[in-house]
């Protein structure tokens, strides 16, 4: 690694600036060499991502190992927004950590595999591999448009089952409590998918456990930039600027609204959306850490 390390830290949503979201897989070479080029620097990486980590080794986990990730390099996974974790090295992924108060009910696990299966199992799959939280994805033969066209439906169906099963839930404005009252699950659509999850889990959550993961192997940066493509991903950068690091968060999809905040807001070309936008800035801050430029402003 180069010393000293730049003081810089990167915080990444995976689905969007990092895997495709057509492919669902690193379609740009240039992202993976040159998130190892950041991480063997000495800069800090953690995914804080809705995905499993069955997902990250496969997707993203193997390419880095390819590149040659050296093992002094601190990079993590923190998985379905905050309540899976684990550090990436040479050898693949570590020990897994989870939450298990963070755990949605197994009988609504089953009744929304159940529904999926019956009556949606054209546009969309049940994700198997999530530990704690429930996924509903779409199906990567169906296209874009008719899927959103079907989401808000199933999301509808969910919440339906949600008030079978006493479970209080909250979609989108729409607040269902249970009979005593708590609201402990939220629905939580994107454009591929639907999470149902605990209301405690979110990118802030994640931002917090990718915090504590790089300050158990030194130093934290106080420099940080976060990445992601939706409006909840923001909420890295929020948390961040909220314990006074110096953060700017880069849009990747800006198409969806580009809130006031009070730190920078970054966004690529126009025509640059997506992982085509995140190779971009990646690509930009390993020149600069590469060339000694430590001070990274876009």
């Amino acid at each position: 690694m180069t010393s000293p390390s730049p003081d810089l830290g990167l915080l990444l949503d995976v689905d969007g600036p990092i895997a495709s979201p057509v492919t669902r897989s690193i379609a740009i070479p240039s992202i993976a060499s040159d998130l190892v080029a950041l991480a063997n620097a000495g800069v800090p990486l953690v995914f804080n991502t809705g995905r499993s980590d069955e997902f990250l080794r496969g997707e993203v986990v193997d390419p880095l190992v390819a590149g040659g990730l050296q093992p002094e390099a601190r990079v993590f996974g923190v998985c379905e927004k905050g309540a899976v974790w684990f550090r990436i090295t040479p050898d693949g992924v570590g020990d897994l950590s989870i939450d298990e108060s963070l755990l949605v009910p197994s009988e609504l696990r089953r009744g929304v595999e159940q529904l999926v299966e019956e009556h949606f199992a054209e546009s969309m799959f049940f994700d198997r591999t999530k530990r704690t939280m429930i996924s509903v994805e779409q199906r990567t033969d169906v296209d874009s448009a008719d899927y959103l066209a079907i989401q808000p439906r199933f999301d509808r169906a969910v919440l339906d089952l949600c008030r079978t099963l006493d479970l209080g839930a909250v979609w989108r404005s729409e607040r269902q409590p249970a009979s005593d009252g708590s609201v402990p699950f939220r629905l939580d659509p994107s454009i591929i998918s639907t999470d149902i999850e605990s209301v405690r889990v979110g990118k802030d959550l994640g931002a917090e456990r990718a915090v504590e993961l790089v300050a158990a192997l030194g130093a934290v940066p106080r420099r940080w930039r976060t990445v992601g493509d939706s409006r909840s991903d923001y909420a890295m950068a929020d948390w961040m600027h909220e314990q006074r690091y110096d953060v700017a968060h880069v849009d990747v999809r800006p198409a969806e609204g580009v809130p006031e905040k009070p730190y920078a807001v970054l966004v690529a070309a126009p025509e640059q959306i997506n992982d085509a936008a995140g190779a971009v800035f990646l690509r930009r801050w390993a020149a600069e850490v590469i060339d000694g430029v430590v001070s990274v402003v876009a």
